[in-house]
C-alpha cells in the first residue's frame, strides 16, 4: 500500500485531502474581520496592489471575467465598472462562509445584473471551456493543495486570447528587506490577529503560507508548464506581493 500524499499547511506536513479542510477552517475562522485585517496588516497597501492587478489585467467592456479565491469580493468591486453593464465578473471561492461575505457587500455595494457567485474548488472550475476573457486570483494561489492542477483550470477555462493574472504574496528582493519582513510576519501580525480577529493560529498560517509558496521565476515555469504564453511578473513593494500574467493562444 502507497503512503498517503502529503503537502504543506504552513511549516506542517498533512495528508494532501486534509489541506482544503484546515485551510477552511482558517477561512470561517477569520472571514467576519478579513477585509479589516487587511487593512491593517498592509497599512491599506493591499489597495494599491489590487489596484495595479486590475490595471494590468486589460479588462474591458463587456468581457466576463472569473474573480477566483475571490473572498470578499475586492476584486470583483474594482472589475464591474470595467466590464460595464454587458459584461459579467463571477466571484467564486471554495468557501462558502468568505463568499457569502463577498456577496453580501457586494449587495451593499449595488451590485447588480452583471456578477454572479460561484463556490467552487480551484482544482476543478465547473465553466465549459474557453468561457472567460480573463481569470484573476488574487491571495488565493498559495492556499491550493494542487497548485498546477489550478493553472491548468485557469488555462481550460480561458477564451483564446485571454489572460490570467495572479496576484499573491512572494519573496522579497529588495535588499535588506527579508529579516525585516520576516520579524514583521512572525511578531506582529500574530498579535495583530489575536487581537481583531480573536485568532493568532489563523495569521500564523497566514505568515507560513507566504513562505512555503513558490518564488517569483518559479511561479512563472509553472504558468508556462501549463501552456500559458508571453509569460512575465511584477514586483510591487521589494518583492513582498508579485503580479503573474500569462497569455492563453
Amino acid at each position: 500500500m502507497e503512503p498517503p500524499e502529503t503537502t504543506h499547511f504552513g511549516y506542517q506536513r498533512v495528508a494532501a485531502d486534509e489541506k482544503a479542510r484546515k485551510v477552511a477552517g482558517v477561512f470561517d475562522s477569520v472571514a467576519g474581520k478579513y477585509d479589516l485585517m487587511n487593512d491593517l496588516m498592509s497599512l491599506g497597501v493591499h489597495r494599491w496592489w489590487k489596484r495595479f492587478a486590475v490595471s494590468v489585467s486589460g479588462v474591458r467592456a463587456g468581457e466576463r471575467v472569473l474573480d477566483l479565491a475571490g473572498g470578499t469580493g475586492d476584486l470583483s468591486s474594482r472589475l464591474l465598472p470595467r466590464v460595464g453593464p454587458k459584461g459579467l465578473v463571477v466571484l467564486s471561492d471554495i468557501n462558502a462562509t468568505m463568499l457569502a461575505e463577498g456577496r453580501r457587500r457586494l449587495i451593499d455595494e449595488g451590485a447588480l445584473g452583471n456578477i454572479a457567485y460561484v463556490q467552487a474548488d480551484a482544482e476543478q472550475l465547473p465553466f465549459p471551456d474557453n468561457t472567460f476573457d480573463c481569470v484573476i486570483i488574487g491571495f488565493g494561489l498559495r492556499n491550493v493543495t494542487h497548485k498546477e492542477r489550478a493553472l491548468a483550470a485557469m488555462y481550460r477555462a480561458l477564451k483564446p486570447g485571454g489572460r490570467a493574472i495572479i496576484l499573491e504574496f512572494s519573496h522579497p528582493v529588495a535588499p535588506g528587506l527579508k529579516p525585516v519582513y520576516d520579524l514583521y510576519s512572525f511578531t506582529v501580525l500574530p498579535v495583530l490577529g489575536k487581537l481583531v480577529a480573536d485568532d493568532a493560529a489563523s495569521y500564523r498560517y497566514l505568515a507560513e503560507s507566504i513562505r512555503m509558496h513558490p518564488d517569483q521565476e518559479t511561479l512563472l515555469r509553472m504558468l508556462e508548464a501549463a501552456g500559458f504564453e508571453r509569460c512575465q511578473y511584477f514586483n510591487l513593494t521589494g518583492g513582498i506581493v508579485a503580479v503573474h500574467r500569462g497569455y492563453k493562444f
